[in-house]
This record gives structure tokens, C-alpha cells and sequence, in this order.
């Protein structure tokens, strides 16, 4: 199978201060449902965008949604109902290209909606091969990996196979409740490698052995459903590994201070961003806020407050140090050499092609 291709983001030290203006602009009034995913992640939003916005255009209010965890289905609903009243939507790529598709969000000329780089490159360059769809606004390069107990592990897990031995490292796992990033690690716990992943997932047979190996640690999962979950879990040691987000794994290592541990091996990299909702408010104020909220400065500043590379090429070497622990950014990031040995881009066809059909089969399969 044929998937997305892009440039590995890494951080350089250097920060800049050259970055699109946000224009005072005289608006009455004006409330915007921004949709994301809570937490850590939300957080660095506010800081990096929604209140300096705010600060800077007193007539836009920005609602905070935590939904979008569920976001894809209840546009879907909105959508049905005729209501739609979420101003943006944050979604992964695959979730982005379905609502594309399925004609719930609005598509994009890249180049006349968003801000150039300070250099003058089109924004359909800067953000280059991560525009993989229409619809789709990048923001981030995030990945899914693990964190474990740094004083519960019997053994510190350093490969997926670990995740799924019971023996070398006993203890509750927590997995996210959906099929997409396990069935991979499965496989890849099983043996296949990662340039065989999708096109083993493309067969029923890929398919049967990804679950059997699912199989061998289901008793032992704490399933989580929000991104703030399993480093919660971790925390109160419930579970001695989790799966998570990196940023928000680094939120509970470098700010909170937990015994946690990363575990970088097989990394599920992903992209997340923008959609904007067909049929959605104030078409024309969002518009104002997006082309500022996905310029080259903000995208960087977000990567002050969180572990995320941001999807501009030229927001690369404007990331620095983080903005309240005054840490060097790079080696947290999910595309540091260091942490890049073993990773797997997530098949974004892949997942828009077949997402349905293997939830309904995952649900059943935990129904089992």
C-alpha cells in the first residue's frame, strides 16, 4: 500500500521572533467552539494561540471543547441534525480525510487561506507532503508510544515485544480503546516488520493474527478512552506500562515529575490538525483565526508548552526551549534521532479505508 510521505521534523536551539502579525480586527462579540483534546495538548493551544489571539482581537471569545476524542462522530451527528455549531475541529489525519470525504468539513485552498513561511514559500509548500487531504490543516507531528513505572517494572521495557510479554515484565498494560496503533503493534510484537504492516493488516489472515496476539495480554488491559487516562493510570500505579500520547507522557515526566519512563520503540508517528466543519458559525472570523493560529510562529511557540514537532518546515529551527521549564525541546521530540530508531508512520489510507469495519470488529472482539 501507498502512504503519505513526509520529512522528519527535528528541533534546532535557535529561537526566532519573525512571525505573521495577528491583525486588531473591530469584531462584535464572538463565540468559537474550538474542539481538541483536552489536557496537556489544549493547554499548549491556549498558550501558544488561542489567548494571545484573544489579547490581540477582544471581539473573539474561544470556547474550549474537549471532544475530540469523539469529534469525528458527533460532526457526523451535528451534521445530520443540521446544527452545527463548532467553529473548528482538531482531528487526526485519517478522521480528517473521512470527514472529507464524507463532505462534513470544508476544503482549503492552502495557499490563499493560511500565511506563507516569514521566506515567502506558499504554506502548500511549507506544510508540503503532511497536506493529505483537502480538508486537512496540519498543526503537529505527535506519536503514540509508551510510558512505564520506573519503580514497578521488573524489567525496563525497551521493544513492543516486551509490551506483550507477561513474564519478562508482569502488570497491567493500558491500551487505547480502538483498534488503530494496536493491531500494528500487535503484528509487530508478532514478528512481521514494519514495511510488511498494512499490506499483513490488508488480509483477513493479518487481521486473525493480530487479535490472537491481542489475545495473549487482554486480560491484563486497562483499556483508556482520553488522552489524559493513561498517564493518570501511570501515575497512581495502576498500570506499570501505557500507551500514550508522547506529549502528554512528557508533561507527567518534566512537569509533574512522575517515575515514568519512555519507552520509544515502534512509535506510532501520526499527524494531527484543523478541520473546519461544513455548515459551521462565523465562517469568516474563523478564517481570520486560522491563517494566524497555523503561521510559522505559533506553530513553533506551541512547542515551547508541549513535546509535539510542529508541521511547518520553516517552524523547525525556531523551536527552542521549553517556555516555563527552560529545557532543551529537541531530544523530547518524537523525531529526535534518538528516539526516531524504530517507527511507523500511520497509514492514513489505510485507516480511512477500513477504520469502520475494524472498530466494529475490535468492540466485538472485547465483547469476547
Amino acid at each position: 500500500m501507498k502512504h503519505p510521505k513526509f520529512n522528519l521534523l527535528t528541533s534546532a536551539t535557535i529561537a526566532a521572533a519573525i512571525g505573521f502579525g495577528a491583525a486588531s480586527t473591530a469584531y462584535a462579540e464572538t463565540e468559537l467552539v474550538v474542539v481538541s483534546w483536552g489536557g496537556a495538548y489544549s493547554a499548549s493551544q491556549q498558550k501558544a494561540y488561542h489567548e494571545p489571539y484573544m489579547a490581540a482581537n477582544p471581539g473573539v471569545k474561544i470556547i474550549n471543547d474537549d471532544s475530540a476524542s469523539d469529534g469525528l462522530a458527533k460532526l457526523r451527528a451535528m451534521n445530520e441534525a443540521g446544527n452545527v455549531t463548532w467553529a473548528l475541529v482538531d482531528m487526526t489525519a485519517s478522521n480528517a480525510m473521512l470527514a472529507c470525504d464524507e463532505g462534513i468539513a470544508l476544503e482549503i485552498d492552502h495557499d490563499t487561506s493560511l500565511a506563507p513561511a516569514p521566506d515567502g514559500t506558499p504554506a502548500s509548500k511549507d506544510f508540503g507532503d503532511m497536506i493529505v487531504s483537502p480538508c486537512f490543516i496540519p498543526q503537529i507531528v505527535y506519536s503514540t508510544t509508551f510510558g512505564y513505572r520506573t519503580d514497578l517494572a521488573k524489567v525496563p521495557p525497551t521493544s513492543i515485544a516486551d509490551v506483550f510479554d507477561l513474564e519478562k515484565i508482569p502488570g497491567k498494560r493500558s491500551l487505547e480503546k480502538k483498534p488503530i496503533n494496536n493491531m500494528e503493534w500487535a503484528l509487530l510484537a508478532d514478528g512481521v516488520s514494519g514495511d510488511d504492516v498494512y499490506n499483513e493488516l490488508s488480509t483477513p489472515e493479518g487481521v486473525d493474527r493480530a487479535f490472537a496476539k491481542l489475545d495473549t495480554i487482554k486480560d491484563q488491559v486497562v483499556w483508556w478512552e482520553v488522552g489524559a487516562q493513561p498517564a493518570q493510570l501511570l501515575s497512581d500505579g495502576e498500570v506499570v506500562i501505557a500507551s500514550s500520547y508522547n506529549g502528554r507522557l512528557f508533561s507527567a515526566i518534566e512537569e509533574e515529575k512522575q517515575p515514568i519512563a519512555m519507552m520509544w520503540d515502534w512509535q506510532m508517528l501520526d499527524l494531527d490538525g484543523w478541520v473546519v466543519p461544513k455548515g459551521g458559525p462565523h465562517h469568516d472570523v474563523v478564517m481570520t483565526y486560522l491563517t494566524w493560529a497555523t503561521d510559522t510562529q505559533r506553530l513553533a511557540d506551541q512547542a515551547k508548552f508541549i513535546s509535539y514537532g510542529p508541521a511547518r518546515k520553516s517552524s523547525a529551527p525556531m523551536v527552542g526551549k521549553h517556555a516555563e521549564l527552560g529545557i532543551d525541546m529537541g531530544p523530547h521530540m518524537p523525531t529526535d534521532p534518538k528516539n526516531a530508531k524504530n517507527t511507523l508512520l500511520t497509514g492514513f489510507e489505510f485507516w480511512a479505508d477500513n477504520a469502520d469495519d475494524l472498530t466494529e470488529r475490535f468492540q466485538a472482539w472485547l465483547s469476547q
